[in-house]
C-alpha cells in the first residue's frame, strides 16, 4: 500500500457488485459466487466449484473524482503440476465504460490440480495483495473493476484518493447467459476481452455471466439458479461439455434440455431465451467424447476419444446435438414464440477456424473471443436480431 495519499477506505458490499449471484462473507473479505448457496450444495464435484467462484464477468461498479485506486484481494490461482504456472490474473478498470487501466495481484493462494482427469488438487495458502491504479482521469466518473475470470477472488479492501459513491443505475437490459469454458473465458488474457462481456459490450447490456468452465452440463441447480435471477434476455449455449465429458446419451439428452428450458421458463415465461449449439470444434464434430488431455506434441492440446460406430446408439456428437437442439426448440416455439435457436457455427465456423486456429483443439484464442463478440453483438443484438433493442 502506497502511504503518499490520505486514503479512503470503503467497505467493499455486495451493493458495490454487478454480475454475481451470491457472496459469502469469509475469515478475508467477501467472496462473489455466480451460483447460490442452494445450488453451490449440490455441486458434485471440485470443477464447478472451482469455476463459479472465479468471478468470470464481475465486476466492482462505483462513482467517484479519484485519480488513484487501491484494491486488496486475496486471490486462488489455479496451476497444474508440471506445467508453469499461467500468467497472474488481469483487473480491468473502466472509467466511463472505456478501459484506461490494467492490473495484477501477486501472490494469493495457489491450487495444484494433480490430476488432468479427476481435478485432483492441493491447496497452498499465501498472502493478501493489491491492485494499484494511478494516473486515472479527473472529475467525477463511473467507474468499473471487472476481476480475473481466471481467479478466485476474495474482496478485502477498496481505498480511494477521493470519496465513493453508489454508481447510478445505468438503466441497460440484464442478459443472463449460460456456457460452457469458452463463455467463462479459456484463453482470453483479461477479463473485458471474453466474448459474452464484448458482445454485452457492444450490445449496450448488463452481463450477469454463467459461463462455467467444463460444467454446462444440464444442471437442474443451475437452471433454478437462471430462474429465480432477474434478467431481461437470456441465452443458453449447450453441448459441447455433454460431448465432451460423454455424460449422457440421445435419449437423456432430448428430456434434460426440455426440463432445463421449464425450470427457466417457470421464472421467466415470456423473455427472450436463445438457445446457442456450439461452435464448431472439429475434434468433436463427428466423434464422441470423453475428451482426454493429449501432451504428445509438448504442449497441452485435446483429443475426442469415443468410437463414432456408437453414434447409431445414442452416443453423442457435436452435428447431433445441434440437430436436436434445432429439433427441440422448433418443437417448442410454437408454443413459445420468445424462444429462438442460434447455431454456434454461424459465430465461429469454419472460415473462422481457418483464420484463428483453436490452439488446443477446444478453446478459441484472444482473436477467436474477439470474432465470437462481434459475431453474436451483430446477429444477437444488431437490427433484427433476438435481443435487438426495440425503438420507438
Amino acid at each position: 500500500m502506497n502511504t503518499e495519499h490520505d486514503w479512503i477506505t470503503t467497505p467493499v458490499t455486495a451493493d458495490m457488485l454487478r454480475g454475481f449471484l451470491d457472496v459469502e462473507a469469509t475469515a478475508h473479505g467477501l467472496l462473489p459466487h455466480r451460483l447460490p448457496d442452494r445450488a453451490r450444495r449440490q455441486i458434485p464435484d471440485n470443477q464447478l466449484a472451482v469455476a463459479e467462484a472465479q468471478p468470470s464477468g464481475v465486476r466492482l461498479v462505483f462513482r467517484t473524482r479519484a485519480t488513484t485506486i487501491e484494491l486488496d484481494t486475496l486471490p486462488t490461482k489455479r496451476v497444474y503440476r508440471g506445467f508453469p504456472a499461467p500468467a497472474d490474473g488481469v483487473y480491468d478498470l473502466l472509467v466511463d465504460g472505456r478501459l484506461v487501466a490494467q492490473a495484477t495481484v501477486t501472490g494469493g493462494n495457489v491450487r495444484t490440480i494433480t490430476d488432468m482427469v479427476t481435478q485432483s488438487s492441493e491447496l497452498s495458502e499465501g498472502p493478501v495483495g493489491t491492485a494499484r491504479f494511478t494516473e486515472l482521469p479527473s472529475g467525477d466518473k463511473d467507474v468499473e473493476i471487472w476481476l480475473p475470470h481466471t481467479e478466485i477472488t476474495e474482496l478485502i479492501a477498496l481505498r480511494t484518493d477521493a470519496p465513493v459513491e453508489p454508481a447510478p443505475d445505468s438503466g441497460r437490459k440484464v442478459w443472463l447467459h449460460h456456457g460452457s469454458s469458452i463463455s467463462h473465458g479459456s484463453n482470453a488474457t483479461h477479463p473485458t476481452a471474453i466474448w459474452p462481456a464484448l458482445a454485452a459490450a457492444q450490445g449496450r447490456v448488463e452481463l450477469v455471466n454463467l459461463g462455467f468452465g467444463g460444467s454446462a452440463l444440464l444442471d437442474p441447480f443451475t437452471a433454478r439458479a437462471m430462474r429465480d435471477t432477474p434478467a431481461d434476455l437470456i441465452s443458453l449455449k449447450i453441448g459441447i461439455n455433454v460431448v465432451n465429458t460423454d455424460a449422457m446419451r440421445l435419449r437423456a439428452f432430448a428430456p434434460a434440455v426440455h426440463g432445463f428450458l421449464d425450470t427457466i421458463r417457470e421464472g421467466h415465461p415470456t423473455t427472450p431465451l436463445l438457445v446457442v449449439s456450439p461452435i464448431l470444434c472439429p475434434v468433436q464434430e463427428d466423434t464422441p467424447g470423453p475428451l482426454m488431455p493429449d501432451f504428445a506434441g509438448g504442449s497441452l492440446r485435446f483429443k475426442a476419444t469415443g468410437d463414432p460406430a456408437e453414434r447409431a446408439a445414442g452416443r453423442l456428437t457435436l452435428n447431433i446435438i445441434r440437430d436436436e437442439l434445432a429439433r427441440i426448440v422448433e418443437q417448442r416455439a410454437a408454443d413459445d414464440p420468445n424462444l429462438h435457436y442460434l447455431d454456434g457455427r454461424d459465430l465461429y465456423g469454419e472460415k473462422d477456424y481457418a483464420e484463428f486456429p483453436l490452439p488446443d483443439e477446444v478453446h478459441p484464442d484472444p482473436a477467436g473471443h474477439r470474432r465470437i463478440g462481434e459475431t453474436f453483438a451483430r446477429l444477437v443484438f444488431g437490427d433484427g436480431g433476438t435481443f435487438a433493442i426495440k425503438t420507438g
